[in-house]
């Protein structure tokens, strides 16, 4: 079955070849109504008022929380914090949990293929505290040596923060080794699940994962929203991240009760309309299926994968036995930028650069890669005219 055809953006470009997932997703006709139909039917604001459209706005926003909850297995509503994204998730978890208890001599743990956004936060919080930055290294595959891992965990260790599927190589990391063994030195985890939220099925629980964080425009949902969703025995003893209205039990000039999780973490109105999208987002995924929606992924990057290595002067950065949804490659002596540029003037979308992992383009010592990245809506066809696409690259630039 083809999903082509739930995407409106396919029917205003029809002979778009949509290759780059991995950065946004693509949006539904279902999400688009669902955020429209808030702003035309619903609009009011969240938890203030007790009027019809402002019960009716609560309504909707805190039954996505409970959507949340129950796609990821979490064991209350309460665990379930709504974010601008990722990337303000990692910080809430920095700021609000590690660094009230990090002191000079700490230690924090990531890995080598960290996107930015799980790597500057605990960088720069390690340099303020005069902590350490542990990273798990990785081999030429793209694989994290585990091995090494080990050596680096230690009593002083007080977080692993790691990503689900690497948004540059596509290496799906196993987790599940990476959280026993964290929890066997009393060190929590925080699994960034960007990647794979719409592909693998998480259940925090059965994972004992301690902190995980997603961004809404990754699972079909709009930008500007996403989850950050946090074991309640944490959360009740965090720091707020951000202050401000809607976040508060009590104020008075000379001190402030701050309300119980997760509305402690939710300072200002929120993007309302954001999660609502993602409700009918997560609604849309549940209804194909994340094993389908895996398999199918799964089936394209293999494709993808033979017809690219056939290519003449393409090299693949990136072959971990386990990938998933993510390719990355380089043409001899041709510059991303341009493979990207000509490609574009064939309607062909990728992406060209660093992908916010520059410190994996110095391990390969790379300026950058061309990216692809897949989704349900993309089709074999797709990476035939990826693969024609570059054989013309080749053609233009080679002569």
């Amino acid at each position: 079955m083809s999903y082509r055809s739930k995407f409106p953006i396919f029917k205003h470009h029809p002979d778009l070849v949509y290759l780059d997932t991995a950065s946004t997703s693509q949006k539904p006709a279902s999400v688009l109504k669902a955020e429209r139909d808030f702003y035309e039917k619903n609009y009011a604001n969240v938890h203030r008022g007790i009027y019809g459209l402002a019960v009716s706005a609560t309504n909707l926003y805190e039954g996505t929380r409970e959507k949340v909850r129950q796609f990821l297995n979490a064991q209350s509503h309460k665990e379930i914090i709504f974010t601008s994204g990722t990337t303000e998730g990692v910080n809430v978890v920095a700021h609000s949990f590690v660094a009230p208890m990090l002191n000079e001599g700490n230690n924090i743990i990531i890995s080598a293929m960290e996107h930015h956004a799980n790597l500057i936060p605990w960088q720069q919080l390690c340099i303020e505290k005069k902590a350490e930055l542990r990273v798990i290294p990785i081999s030429t595959e793209g694989v994290l040596d585990l091995a090494q891992y080990g050596t680096l965990l230690s009593e002083k260790t007080k977080i692993v923060a790691i990503s689900h599927i690497s948004n540059t190589l596509g290496t799906v990391n196993p987790i599940e080794k990476i959280i026993f063994k964290a929890h066997q030195h009393g060190v929590p985890v925080l699994v960034d699940v960007a990647q794979s939220i719409v592909s693998h099925s998480i259940d925090v629980q059965a994972l004992d994962i301690d902190f995980l964080v997603f961004s809404g425009h990754k699972i079909f949902a709009p930008t500007g929203v996403g989850v950050l969703y946090g074991k309640e025995k944490f959360l009740n003893n965090m720091i707020p991240y951000k202050t401000g209205g809607s976040m508060i039990r009590d104020v008075t000039f000379e001190k402030t009760v701050f309300a119980p999780p997760p509305s402690r973490f939710e300072a200002g109105t929120p993007h309302i309309a954001g999660v609502i999208g993602l409700c009918a987002a997560i609604d849309f995924v549940e209804k194909i299926g994340r094993q389908t929606i895996k398999k199918h992924i799964q089936k394209l990057t293999d494709y993808a994968t033979e017809k690219l290595k056939n290519i003449d002067g393409l090299t693949i950065i990136g072959n971990a036995p386990e990938k998933s949804g993510i390719i990355s490659f380089v043409l001899k002596d041709i510059h991303p930028h341009d493979v990207t540029t000509i490609l574009a003037s064939q309607n062909i979308a990728i992406r060209a650069g660093h992908h916010c992992t520059q410190p994996i383009m110095d391990f390969y010592d790379i300026a950058g890669t061309n990216r692809v990245s897949f989704s349900i809506y993309n089709t074999v066809e797709d990476i035939d005219k990826l693969v024609e696409g570059i054989e013309k690259v080749l053609e233009i630039l080679r002569g």
